[in-house]
């Protein structure tokens, strides 16, 4: 069995055609163990988020090859990737994107209702008791706070058992506070659960929680720290970002 749970081999993607053409990511190559938590960084316009899309799936490389588990993707028709999307893989991002006239039991089921599956009650309120929100579970997104609403749509990733959770800027439109609850609730998740994520932020105190942080310039790796602190990351980015253009 492979010990990788994503894997990106020579991912190209371009935008555009001829003298209007954008590489976005350029010969990235890239495996992510699984039970691993890795933060993906750089500066504006480095590839962050195509690499994140391009690994979960999202969007498809103009050349090169990105594997899921066992599963290579780019070969996959849209209906079988989106069957893979469903059943193996989670999303957290920025915007919570909840629907507001749903309680928190039934956004967290929704991912299991378009998958046409009827959601165990239990499963849910154990998914939601694991984020911490087991008494909130009839209360819809306006009464709760962004924190809260953060903590269900974690929650919704991971009803399904996602293989891995990808996040983009996860903890972008919180206060610092809660950020690092969210951010110790999946560092939790990786250390007690094997939970695999892969996170692209811009904040080095969040990627000072991973095991790893990843960094991009002009959509190729310009290197790597393991076990790193908020300011050695900063320092790093810093550097990076300095660069001549």
């Amino acid at each position: 069995m492979t010990t990788d749970a994503v894997q990106l081999r020579s991912v190209t993607r371009r935008y555009g055609t001829g003298g209007m053409s954008v590489t976005a990511l350029d010969q990235v190559s890239l495996t992510f163990p699984k039970g691993t938590f890795t933060a993906v960084m750089g500066p504006s316009g480095s590839g962050k988020s195509t690499l994140l899309q391009c690994a979960a799936g999202l969007d498809r490389p103009t050349s090169g090859l990105v594997t899921v588990g066992r599963t290579e993707l780019t070969g996959l028709s849209e209906t079988r990737l989106t069957l893979l999307r469903r059943e193996h893989i989670g999303f957290v991002f920025q915007s919570f994107n909840l629907l507001p006239a749903l309680t928190a039991e039934q956004n967290v089921a929704l991912p299991l209702r378009l998958a046409g599956h009827r959601p165990s009650r239990a499963r849910v309120h154990d998914v939601l008791q694991q984020v911490g929100l087991g008494g909130r579970t009839r209360h819809r997104p306006a009464e709760m706070s962004g924190g809260q609403q953060q903590r269900v749509a974690l929650a919704r990733a991971l009803i399904t058992r996602p293989d891995v959770l990808f996040g983009d800027e996860p903890t972008g439109a919180l206060d610092s506070g809660t950020g690092r609850e969210v951010l110790t609730l999946l560092r939790g998740m990786v250390d007690r659960e094997g939970q695999t994520v892969i996170m692209v932020t811009h904040d080095p105190v969040a990627a000072s929680y991973a095991d790893r942080v990843v960094f991009l310039v002009d959509g190729r790796v310009n290197g790597e720290l393991t076990g790193a602190g908020a300011e050695d990351i900063a320092a790093r980015m810093t550097r990076l970002e300095a660069r001549p253009c």
